[in-house]
């Protein structure tokens, strides 16, 4: 019991003390359990409760939903991308180590709600696999989807919490980047055949997310090298989060591109072999009637049934 009562208070220490004083009475960051009750409740969702509901039921048509919502995301994604330039990157702030400001300027609170709303934007990108769900799409939620979705809100929560801005932002103002492409691109896919037939290059966007984890890879770890007042800990929360996207992402590259053109180039040989062997019966047959044999050993037949007449 009194290892219990000392893990209590720690935790409240943590959350009242310890984290950023500045945001502890906005909305859902008073504690992290209400953002892991959404997180479970998203996967439970998506993964048990969504496909029971839509087993007996046709899929549904969401064309203009899936418009409005994309062109959403593709406006939300260019604000957040706006914010975190407007509040440093690429302009005041250091690429190698960006310290996080607890000041209460306009300029510092700026940050701070750009980073809330960040992530906020988590939780809407929920949206992305509940439409797959219904509209019956379920191989589209997959691993790769469902742990990416489902981790990110409570990620992200606790760099509002404890470090909204400095370092750990770059993150996110590549990360809404890269949204704006990606959104940009279910847009036009949900525009129709007309449109889909020049989106070839989905699979360079799977490259550029890969690329993206890279970076923040490089740029979280350089912290271990480089004196930095920033905390080791969110070095390390930051680092391994690029790992296991990377990882989960370049899976997802080698299944659905590189696995199935190889796939593809098998089935066109085994196409190309079964094309030979039926040349290569018919060859006989046709050389014979080419040089003659065959055609005579015809006529010796037809002559033989007259003269038996």
């Amino acid at each position: 019991m009194e290892a219990l009562n000392r893990l209590v208070a720690g935790y409240h220490d943590l959350m009242d003390n310890k984290s950023d004083q500045r945001v502890k009475d906005w909305f859902l960051m008073s504690s992290p359990f209400p953002t892991l009750a959404i997180c479970l409740t998203y996967v439970f969702i998506v993964k048990v409760l969504g496909p029971k509901l839509m087993e007996n039921r046709k899929p549904f048509e969401l064309k203009n939903v899936l418009i409005w919502y994309n062109l959403f995301q593709v406006i939300f994604s260019c604000w957040l991308f706006y914010e975190s330039i407007v509040s440093g990157w690429f302009t005041t702030y250091s690429f190698r180590c960006q310290p996080v400001d607890y000041s209460s300027s306009p300029e510092v609170m700026r940050v701070i709600r750009g980073c809330w709303w960040y992530y906020f934007s988590k939780f809407t990108e929920f949206f992305d696999t509940i439409f797959f769900v219904m509209r019956k799409k379920f191989d589209h939620v997959s691993k790769l989807h469902v742990i990416h979705h489902g981790i990110m809100p409570m990620s992200v929560w606790f760099g509002v919490k404890f470090t909204p801005g400095g370092h750990s932002t770059f993150f996110g103002m590549l990360n809404t980047f890269v949204h704006i492409i990606m959104y940009s691109y279910y847009l036009l896919a949900a525009l129709g055949p007309q449109v889909q037939k020049y989106l070839w290059w989905k699979k360079y966007l799977t490259a550029l997310q890969m690329i993206q984890f890279v970076l923040v890879f490089i740029h979280a770890f350089q912290l271990l090298f480089v004196e930095c007042d920033y905390p080791r800990a969110f070095v390390w929360w930051i680092g391994m989060h690029a790992v296991l996207f990377y990882y989960l992402f370049s899976d997802f590259y080698k299944q659905a591109y590189l696995k199935k053109s190889k796939n593809a180039k098998a089935k066109l040989k085994v196409e190309a072999e079964s094309c030979m062997d039926s040349k290569e019966r018919k060859l006989p047959l046709l050389n014979g009637f080419s040089n003659g044999s065959a055609l005579n050993d015809v006529r010796q037949r037809m002559a033989g049934a007259v003269a038996s007449q």
